[in-house]
Order: C-alpha cells, then sequence, then structure tokens
C-alpha cells in the first residue's frame, strides 16, 4: 500500500515568517501569493530541499528500512519539477530527476526516487517563463506491506499553568491539523490538557479529541504524571504519550511525522523514544537542542551544538549527527514516549520541575529518533536563570537523581557543587549559594520530605528570595562607566566563552577575596556578565563592588560585599558537608527504596488526591 511519510508544508506559520528559508528557498524577486487555505502560487524557481520540506533519507531507511520513495504533487501551470538530493559524505546537492509538466487545470504528479545513494531529498520547481504555478499540496510517500504497519495510538499531553495565550490557540492548531489528516482521527490520537491553575474552561474547551483535566499545582513532573495516567486508565487503549510543554509554537505536521515514523519503526527502533527539537520563538531557524546527555562528571551536555536550520550544510549536520549515545535524555518540551516504558518503569519522581525529565531519561535508558520538523518553538533559555529553580531545585532534585540512577560520579557532582558555591560567593550572590545549599538540605532529608512537600508553596516562597533585577538602563551611569561596562559591552549579545585552561584551574582554587582586609580591596568597581551559573565575561577580583549583568545584557544589578553573610554562609556549608559525609550512604538507600512507590500510580494518584 501507499503510505504517507510527510506532507509539503507550503504556508509559512506565523511564528517564523521571517524564516521563509526554513520552508522554501528563493531569490528576493520570486513572488509568493496563497492559494486557498493551503496552497500558493508564484513565479521563478523555488526550492524546497529546507528544514520543513526536505525528506530526512537517511533517518527513514535507518529507523524504518524505507527502500522507495515517492514524491507527490498538486500543481496547475507550466514548468519543471527537479528532484535534489544530497549524497552521504557530500554537502551539494545533486539533481536527480527532472519532470516537465504542462496543465491548465489542477492535475497530480508523481515523482519515483531512487533512495540508495541519499541522505536527503527535496525539490523545486522552475515556472515556464513568463508564467506562474500552483502548487496545492504535495507529500512524500512509500509503497509498504500493509502488515509492517504498526499499531499506533497517541496521547499527546502537555500541561498548563495560567498560560491561555499559548495553550488555547495550541488547542486549535491541534484540532484543526488532526481534522485535515487521514490518518490521524480520535480513534488513533487524543489530547489531555492538564490545566494545573484550574483556569480553563473545561467543558467549551473538552470534546471527542480534547479533555481538559484540572489538577493540583503539582509542577511540570505532576502535570504530566496526570496525563499519563489519563492515558493510562484504560489500558491498551494508547500505545505512546507526547508530553509537550504549553509554552510553546506547534506544528501540527510534528504530530503527524511522529505518527508516521512510529507506523513504520522496525527492529530496535519499534520501542525507542521519539524527541522533537527545541527552536528559539526569538530567532525561528536556531535550533538549541534536542538530545541531550548527562556526563559522569555530573553535567548535562547537548549532543549537538546551535544548528541554523536555514543553512543546507546544518541541516545536513543534524540528520546526519547520532543521538545514539549514553545517558541520553530528551526534554519534555515535545518527548514521545511508549507507554510500555511506563508500564515497566513507572511513572515521573515528583520534583516539580527540574531533572524530571532527565531523571525519566537516566531510568530508562532509551533510545532515541529524531528527524527534521518534528519540533516545537519555544523562549530561548537566555536570561531567564533564577536561582530558586536553577540553583535550589537543580541541586536538590540533581542528587536525588544520582542516588536513584547511579548516573553519575556522586564525589566529582559534590566538587562541582562546591566550586558553585564558591564562584558564586566570588560574584558576591549570596543567594545563590544559600539556594544552592538549601538543595542539598533538602535532599539529605530523603524521600519523606519531598513524599509530603507542598512544591507550588515551596516555589512561591523561594521566589520571593530571587535577586531583582533592574534595566541596565536604570542602573547609576557612572557606576557602569566605573566597572568597565561600556557600549560595546552592553551590546554584545555572545552567549559563548571558552575559558583558557588557567581560567579554569584559577577558578578552582578555594580562594576568595573575604577573606582579604578592606585596604587590600580598593574601591574599584568590577563587573560580571553570566548566562546562568556560566559566565560569560567580566572580572570581580579584589572588588567590594561589581555590576552583575545577565545573558540578555539588558538587566542587571549592584552587588555590594557582605562579610557578615558570607561567614554564615561558609558556616552553613561546613556543616552541611560533614552532614552530607555522615549521612550520606543512608539517604542514598532510602530514595533507592522509596523510588518504586513514588513512581507508581497508586503514589500518583494519592498526591494528586484522585483517590
Amino acid at each position: 500500500m501507499n503510505f504517507k511519510l510527510a506532507n509539503i508544508i507550503l504556508r509559512v506559520d506565523e511564528h517564523a515568517t521571517a524564516h521563509p528559508e526554513l520552508y522554501y528557498c528563493a531569490s528576493s524577486d520570486v513572488n509568493i501569493s496563497q492559494v486557498g487555505s493551503s496552497g500558493i502560487e508564484f513565479e521563478g524557481r523555488l526550492g524546497f530541499l529546507t528544514y520543513v520540506n526536505a525528506c530526512s533519507v537517511c533517518k527513514w531507511r535507518q529507523y524504518t528500512g524505507l527502500d522507495n520513495l515517492k514524491l507527490n504533487l498538486e500543481l496547475e501551470g507550466k514548468g519543471e519539477i527537479i528532484v535534489l538530493g544530497v549524497a552521504p559524505d557530500e554537502s551539494s546537492p545533486r539533481e536527480l530527476s527532472r519532470l516537465q509538466f504542462d496543465c491548465e487545470l489542477r492535475a497530480p504528479f508523481s515523482v519515483s526516487i531512487d533512495v540508495c545513494a541519499v541522505d536527503l531529498v527535496g525539490f523545486a520547481i522552475v515556472p515556464k517563463l513568463g508564467h506562474s504555478v500552483k502548487l496545492y499540496s504535495g507529500c512524500y510517500s512509500t509503497e509498504v506491506d500493509f502488515d509492517r504497519i504498526n499499531s499506533v495510538r497517541i496521547a499527546l499531553c502537555t500541561t498548563t499553568f495560567k498560560n491561555e495565550k499559548y495553550i488555547i490557540p495550541n488547542i486549535s492548531l491541534v484540532e484543526s491539523g488532526i481534522a485535515a489528516e487521514d490518518c490521524l482521527s480520535a480513534d488513533s490520537f487524543h489530547m489531555f490538557v492538564v490545566d494545573n491553575g484550574r483556569t480553563l474552561n473545561v467543558d467549551a474547551l473538552s470534546n471527542d479529541l480534547v479533555t481538559v483535566l484540572p489538577n493540583p499545582n503539582t509542577g511540570g513532573s505532576g502535570g504530566f504524571a496526570r496525563g499519563i495516567l489519563a492515558a493510562t486508565e484504560e489500558r491498551g487503549k494508547f500505545t505512546h504519550v507526547i508530553l509537550m510543554d504549553d509554552d510553546v509554537c506547534i506544528m501540527p505536521e510534528s504530530l503527524i511525522r511522529t505518527f508516521n515514523l512510529l507506523s513504520l519503526a522496525r527492529g530496535k527502533y519499534k520501542d525507542a523514544f521519539i524527541n522533537g527539537a527545541m527552536l528559539s520563538l526569538e530567532d525561528p531557524s536556531r535550533q538549541y537542542e534536542d538530545v541531550s546527555q548527562v556526563l559522569r562528571i555530573g553535567v548535562y551536555r547537548r549532543i549537538k551544538r546551535d544548528f541554523n536550520l536555514g543553512s543546507l550544510d546544518d541541516l545536513l549536520e543534524n540528520e546526519r549527527t547520532s543521538v545514539e549515545v549514553d545517558q541520553a535524555y530528551g526534554a519534555w518540551w515535545y518527548s514521545c514516549v511508549p507507554l510500555k516504558a511506563v508500564e515497566a518503569n513507572g511513572l515521573p519522581m515528583p520534583f516539580f520541575i527540574r531533572c524530571d525529565d532527565v531523571e525519566f531519561g537516566m531510568r530508562n535508558k532509551p533510545i532515541y529518533m529524531t528527524m527534521n520538523c518534528i519540533c516545537v518553538w519555544h523562549s530561548s533559555f537566555e536570561g531567564r536563570f533564577r536561582p530558586s529553580v536553577d540553583c535550589y531545585q537543580y541541586i536538590r532534585n540533581f542528587f536525588t537523581m544520582i542516588a536513584l540512577d547511579e548516573c553519575s560520579d556522586e564525589r566529582l557532582f559534590v566538587l562541582r557543587t562546591q566550586r558553585a558555591i564558591r564562584q558564586n560567593l566570588r560574584d558576591l550572590d549570596y543567594q545563590a549559594a544559600d539556594f544552592i545549599l538549601d538543595g542539598i538540605e533538602d535532599y539529605l532529608r530523603g524521600p519523606e520530605y519531598l513524599k509530603s512537600l507542598d512544591g507550588a508553596a515551596t516555589m512561591i516562597g523561594k521566589g520571593k528570595l530571587n535577586e531583582k533585577l533592574i534595566s541596565v538602563d536604570d542602573i547609576d551611569s557612572e557606576i557602569l562607566a566605573s566597572a568597565g561596562v561600556t557600549t560595546e559591552v552592553l551590546s554584545d549579545k555572545s552567549t559563548d566563552f571558552q575559558p583558557s585552561r588557567f581560567m579554569k584551574l584559577w577558578r578552582t582554587l578555594p580562594y576568595d577575596k573575604h577573606y582579604l582586609p578592606d585596604f587590600l580591596l580598593g574601591n574599584r568597581v568590577g563587573y560580571v556578565v553570566k548566562n546562568g551559573e556560566c559566565r560569560i565575561e567580566g572580572s570581580t577580583t579584589g572588588c567590594k563592588s561589581l555590576i552583575y549583568l545577565d545573558a540578555t545584557r539588558e538587566k542587571g544589578s549592584v552587588r555590594t560585599i557582605d562579610r557578615t553573610r558570607f561567614k554564615t554562609i561558609r558556616k552553613r556549608q561546613h556543616e552541611l558537608m560533614a552532614r552530607y559525609r555522615k549521612e550520606g550512604e543512608a539517604v542514598r538507600k532510602a530514595w533507592r527504596d522509596a523510588m518504586s512507590y513514588m513512581t507508581s500510580r497508586e503514589f500518583w494518584e494519592d498526591y494528586l488526591g484522585l483517590k
């Protein structure tokens, strides 16, 4: 039978209007206009060897055993269809075939493509000189035996908290996208919207395709657990669940390609996870991440660098780079999980936020699949650092994850944590250092503490302690100038920094200006630019005061040395580390013993008040 793999997307989505190169390539003199609800009309050559509209043959071949491919288009006008392909180890496309067309009315055209010697396939349409072409629709398809198609039924779970500006449009997008697609229906797809804020109109938004589930505010882990509980309430009703953030822009085509890929996956990939890429809402052609991994030294690391997906070279590298690495995990902005993994290994840990998706990956040790146009657009993380989350939640939950899954060397993670405290103290960020110690202390309290913790109240309470940043425009210009914060510093938006080996060593040494008397420090004001915990530039050595700038360089604060608070934090640090050395083994065992219950249906039903 003829099985559709992917649609050709002809209309640029609203969030990407400034980046049509993700969809098609055209010179500036090509005129493109809309035809009906989904088609386009154009004069001049239009290319579709792009992130959204190329066919990743190397991935389809790897995951499904693809051995034949067809390009199907519905056209009107006169011109040529040129099929393009990029061979392995090459970066420039070759012409694979050429088809002339001449039709006064809308007509279908199909081109068979040899997939044996190409990694990526696309096409271009060249209207005859002086003519325009109307392109109504298109897709890639393959011929497969019916008994080779897997039975797939997907539950999409998205968790929201008072974020109607994103979630309501996303519900509408999903509904319209599924309604327009033959392969998906209410029998094979359902959307669960977990409303942690309890502000959505349940009756107005729920229907045969969508169910809104009011839920207590238990964070991302509690929201996604509630969605999985709903998806598994009737055993066997769904085969997979997609966990997706609410504050994303979604293409229905991502859901369609996910369904089609799962339908044909074979061998070890039949039980694989699929992770959608995160593209930046602020820079829609930039891919930030698709799959990451946890290193033994106790850090996350993206498998791929930032890619400009409007570039063919980056698109090829993106598709050719393997994500099958040890200790891989996929973030839950878009992650498709086979429900048999949940049955075997349990639900998420009740972390509220941070590390829930990472720990789930460490526990399941999945194989991941990725593919072009299986993605979401999400706000970039630069400038979103919150110590109450990125210090407290992260440290508490990462320690717990190491205890549960032994994914990193705990000794090295402790050393990294100690270094983070020192660096925050050097940067006069006393609250961040305190939050790290809070995380260690609450980890040492063990699983009983987390079981009964009100995560929402904890987040609110700690959130009030976060440093208050102000616009750089509101910081005294004389202080900025004395610190060396020039126009060039503020206009540099780079977030990359590769310190020298000397600087890496220097920052590891246990020195601190708090131990020096005032007369050795002087009155010089320093500055530091940080992306989260990572210092991008600046120097604070020998400074009693400094300007802190976040990664956007649009907000900051003025910090001043506080020797009393420094001594209090250092004393607390020594006491906590002594306690850690004494109780660490027993605490680790307590977490391991509790994991089975804390990831069970019984626990979550009780925790969410469903019993």
